[in-house]
């Protein structure tokens, strides 16, 4: 019997060096040295990925927390507070990360920095309550929230960069655990229908080149190879079209319509895990169910 792979195993693989974790070898990026500069260069990667994934118009200034703050406590229609609240959340996320540049500008001039500084300390606890609004933010497409976008500035803050980097690839096989279910609940019930007899390689292409696209920084030159794949293979897939008999009925049309919609949401999903690298276990959890309920319409009904 082979002996399991453990997580944090690394090795080349086609000339790649890859980690493993939680079943997937995962391209593997060497850290930065850990200072405070390369941590003010991450937190702000960090924070434009995180407003580039929330819904719009959340990503206030720091410089109006106050106003923000105000706002949301003076609302009391629910819905409107939930959308301020959302909106303080982004104005604390940049008054930590203002904070955070301004420490790292003093430590340049030879000001002494410590985690216990005052600064230090308003800006972590900036980054805590903004995680803690941000728990009712939206995807950008009306899906669940990313709980875990909101808290990596705050461990990249606090952790040894060679440690962040080592939580980002958990999270990166958490992902692509998603992007393959997604892709396995849509081949069963697709192939199911008998609608689409040939979706099954258009599938399975399109997840593998989201998983590449999940482990790859953009930074990385090969990005202008593993991009452009995930977008072709993505409009080979959407361009599918459900196989009808010539005397299909109303029902037959419906329900290959019904497939091309759960077809064209799972493709939104894979892509949105894809850019994101962070699993979204709701999303991903409701599109399955989604998927056996649409399944189960083909199975032939037996005799009590």
């Amino acid at each position: 019997m082979s002996k399991a792979v453990s997580n944090g195993s690394r090795r080349d693989i086609a000339g790649k060096p890859c980690v493993f974790y939680d079943g997937y070898w995962i391209k593997w990026y060497e850290p930065p040295k850990d200072s405070l500069a390369a941590k003010k260069q991450l937190i702000a990667a960090l924070t434009r990925r995180l407003f580039n994934h929330v819904e719009h118009g959340i990503n206030m200034p720091g410089s109006r927390l106050n106003e923000a703050r105000a706002a949301y406590e003076g609302e009391t229609d629910q819905d409107r507070k939930r959308v301020k609240g959302a909106m303080l959340a982004g104005a604390l996320f940049n008054r930590a990360t203002d904070i955070f540049r301004a420490a790292v500008e003093l430590q340049e001039s030879g000001v002494a920095m410590t985690a216990e500084n005052e600064l230090m300390r308003e800006c972590g606890r900036c980054l805590m309550e903004a995680m803690e609004f941000g728990r009712t933010v939206k995807h950008r497409h009306g899906d669940e929230g990313i709980d875990e976008l909101w808290g990596e500035p705050l461990k990249a803050f606090s952790m040894p960069i060679e440690a962040f980097y080592e939580s980002r690839y958990i999270k990166i096989a958490q992902a692509m655990r998603d992007i393959d279910a997604i892709g396995d609940g849509l081949v069963d019930c697709l192939r199911a229908s008998s609608f689409f007899p040939q979706i099954e390689g258009k599938v399975r292409a399109f997840t593998r080149a989201a998983r590449e696209k999940c482990e790859t920084l953009r930074t990385d030159p090969v990005i202008f190879e593993v991009w452009p794949s995930l977008v072709v293979t993505g409009d080979k897939l959407a361009e599918s079209q459900p196989r009808l008999p010539a005397t299909a009925g109303e029902e037959e049309r419906h329900l290959a319509a019904a497939g091309m919609r759960l077809l064209h949401q799972g493709m939104r999903l894979v892509s949105d895990l894809a850019r994101a690298r962070v699993s979204m276990p709701v999303s991903t959890r409701e599109f399955l169910s989604c998927c056996r309920d649409y399944g189960l319409q083909f199975e032939p009904v037996t005799a009590a």
